[in-house]
């Protein structure tokens, strides 16, 4: 007898059991140690409630919108890598899910279905991702074909410099797929982990360590786009992305792959949202498993969050409706926590409805 998935860490169980090792483990993995990764998650759990009541709760409203994008709900779909790796379909079966569920989906720039596979595959509100070349002229090809396949907006991951060191990659020999975006661009060869290295895909291996501030201007000079920066974690990177235009951040720690030892970014999410001081949106990914967990980012200053590790967890166990199942479980829980927390809509969700660790140690001084 097969038994209802309830949950989304039930889906993880799935995915571990369909996954080869070595896929899973790149999936679920962190950086070095993993210390942010469960920090991730474990930080949401010393965030309590302050629930209100005697409030009409009968009518609940979960929409929001995005740079003027109308979204059902504040849950928005992460940029993931290889997700041909976990189902045959790829972000094709993602793109369809984002859409079915009327939410956004931030495209991988390592997308293993092209962009204009996944533009095509359906009608739906579609974000890119990007990384910026020491070859300048392929990241604005990839920016211009976004463009011009009706996606959004670009987001700028500015974390990465160079691929953080993972473990799990390098024991297993973890071997990338062929990236097809990259197809007259740069060469696609399969490349596999040698002892000592991190993941090489050869693409990111053209990765521009130079770029800096100055360099948004280039960005902002070849695509009509708004930008947003993924990555930031820290008052300064907040205020100086609001400095060259930036159109929102993204509070990110690349999903713990990158610094071990970064902050949880639930932890550094109110010191962003405090330094941008309303001017542009703010986002959080990073850790979320569970609808109390929107709640919570919301309560702290996020207009959104984004959902990554879930989405290919649902992506393998199910394939599209796998990716709309997880998307309703957190919007469900997402709603079941604002009625018991007394709030009818989005933006009634605020500071006062939680508790952070921080204030439960200034109140036992």
């Amino acid at each position: 007898m097969v038994l209802e998935v309830v949950n989304v860490s039930e889906f993880q169980h799935l995915a571990k059991q369909i996954l080869p090792k070595m896929h899973y483990d790149y999936f679920s993995g962190g950086a070095e140690d993993e210390n942010t990764l469960r920090e991730n998650v474990e930080a949401f759990r010393r965030i309590t409630f302050r629930p209100r009541v005697l409030i009409d709760v009968s009518k609940i409203n979960l929409s929001t919108s995005i740079l003027g994008y109308n979204m059902s709900s504040p849950i928005m779909v992460a940029p993931t890598a290889f997700h041909c790796l976990a189902h045959s379909e790829g972000e094709v079966a993602t793109a369809k899910a984002a859409a079915a569920s009327n939410t956004i989906m931030v495209l991988s720039f390592s997308s293993t279905r092209t962009i204009e596979e996944v533009a095509s595959s359906c009608n739906g509100i579609r974000f890119y991702q990007l990384y910026v070349y020491k070859r300048r002229d392929v990241s604005a090809t990839l920016v211009q074909r976004a463009e011009r396949n009706g996606f959004k907006a670009i987001v700028l991951t500015v974390d990465t410099p160079k691929l953080g060191r993972r473990w799990a990659d390098i024991k297993n020999k973890m071997v990338s797929p062929q990236l097809k975006n990259f197809d007259g661009l740069l060469s696609t060869e399969v490349v596999s982990v040698k002892m000592g290295e991190t993941l090489k895909l050869l693409p990111l291996k053209r990765l521009d360590s130079s770029l800096n501030w100055n360099d948004i201007e280039w960005l902002k000079s070849i695509t009509n786009l708004p930008i947003l920066l993924k990555g930031v974690v820290t008052a300064e990177d907040a205020i100086k992305a609001v400095e060259v235009g930036a159109s929102g951040v993204i509070v990110s720690n690349h999903g713990a792959r990158q610094l071990d030892f970064a902050p949880a970014t639930i932890s550094v999410l109110e010191e962003v949202v405090q330094a941008v001081g309303g001017r542009i949106p703010v986002l959080l990914d990073g850790g979320i498993r569970r609808g109390t967990d929107v709640f919570k980012a919301l309560a702290l200053g996020a207009q959104a969050v984004l959902i990554g590790r879930p989405v290919i967890y649902g992506l393998a166990a199910k394939g599209q409706h796998g990716v709309t199942r997880v998307i309703e479980m957190l919007r469900d829980e997402l709603e079941l926590t604002m009625t018991l927390c007394g709030c009818c809509s989005v933006k009634e969700i605020t500071r006062n409805h939680v508790r952070t660790e921080r204030e439960k140690l200034r109140s036992l001084l």
